[in-house]
């Protein structure tokens, strides 16, 4: 199977049940008061083991797999934006989920990216244990090191379900994290056509 395969089939896949995973969850249910061994629930620690080992699968894959040979040399060099692609993680301070929209722009330096190689990279990064502002920062990172272009912004917009149900009990607020180089943190007028293209106003930079 070639290195991209396995990638795919590592962030697709629905997930292997690990043993001590399961023996973690059955040590919860006893916690918190439940009979694991009920109906309703003798099968619980085997589907959230699964379950985890699907959510979590980005610690298992080569970033550099996920791409591939998808880079391609082209004379393009306006701004290439992928908008609204959908994430889905575990904030790693409740192990809660958190989820929202990813929006992405770079601009070529003579290289591009496949199409489909940004939501997998954004999938990398959000099937892990995360914060929003350190995965924001990765994936700017990784698209800046994998083919150097002129610049690269990143906006991620988060509903995070720690503030939902617990604490602060804030249904409606939603985090907006944003990651920004070269061009985009440069010039003014890169920046906004990214904003206007994605629906939001400028944000503010200091350089």
């Amino acid at each position: 199977m070639h290195n991209i395969e396995a990638a795919a089939e590592l962030l697709e896949g629905v997930g292997v049940a690990k043993p001590e995973i399961e023996e973690a969850v059955r040590r919860l249910l006893v916690a918190v008061g439940e009979d694991p061994s009920r109906e309703g629930l003798e099968g619980t620690p085997n589907r959230v083991a699964r379950a985890y080992d699907e959510l979590l699968a980005g610690y298992r894959v080569d970033p550099h797999a996920v791409i591939n040979d998808a880079l391609y040399e082209v004379s393009y060099d306006q701004m290439v934006i992928v908008r609204d692609v959908e994430f889905y993680s575990l904030c790693e301070h409740h192990m809660l989920p958190f989820l929202g929209r990813a929006h992405i722009a770079y601009c070529p330096n003579g290289k591009v990216i496949g199409l489909s190689k940004i939501p997998r990279i954004v999938d990398l990064f959000a099937r892990r244990l995360q914060v929003q502002e350190r995965m924001t920062r990765q994936i700017a990172d990784f698209i800046e090191a994998a083919i150097h272009p002129c610049g690269v912004a990143v906006v991620l917009e988060g509903w995070h379900l720690c503030a939902t149900m617990r604490g602060v009990k804030k249904a409606h607020a939603v985090m907006v994290t944003s990651a920004l180089t070269g061009s985009f943190k440069e010039n003014d007028m890169t920046r906004k056509e990214f904003f206007d293209h994605i629906g939001r106003e400028t944000l503010k930079v200091s350089i």
